[in-house]
């Protein structure tokens, strides 16, 4: 495994990366469907780590975002990739990935796009991405 820090920020500090470091990138590591339907952070890539149901994982993870960042800006290793899930937890483990492929400049957004659920189950009212009214957009 890699000895490259991930850091960790919060969704708002993630958006003033993106509003401010041209060359930046927020990746997300959701399935297909999550991107669509649920919706996404406003111009994030999307590339799967796991799959729903048997959260295996993707075995060309590395090789689609390699392509998608040459498609959006050029692929570099010390690219400024902030990578983003529903919770948190997915995009920890596709950053891990990421670095181990040597990647260097890698960003875990705590909390995701919707967040922990609250008391009632619902997801959205505590934490994530939309929670904090962020750009965000539905196909």
């Amino acid at each position: 495994m890699s000895d490259v820090e991930i850091k960790r920020v919060t969704p708002p500090r993630a958006w003033q990366i993106l509003s401010t470091d041209s060359h930046a990138v927020l990746l997300d590591v959701r399935s297909k469907v999550e991107f669509d339907y649920v919706g996404h952070p406003a111009g994030a890539l999307n590339v799967m780590w796991k799959d729903y149901p048997e959260w295996k994982e993707n075995p060309n993870f590395v090789a689609e975002v390699k392509a998608a960042l040459k498609a959006h800006g050029g692929d570099s290793s010390d690219r400024p990739i902030l990578a983003i899930c529903r919770s948190g937890a997915r995009s920890m483990g596709a950053a891990k990935a990421l670095a181990a492929a040597g990647y260097t400049n890698l960003t875990n957004v705590e909390e995701g796009f919707e967040g922990d659920k609250d008391a009632h189950g619902h997801r959205c009212s505590v934490a994530g991405w939309r929670y904090h009214q962020l750009p965000w957009e539905q196909t």
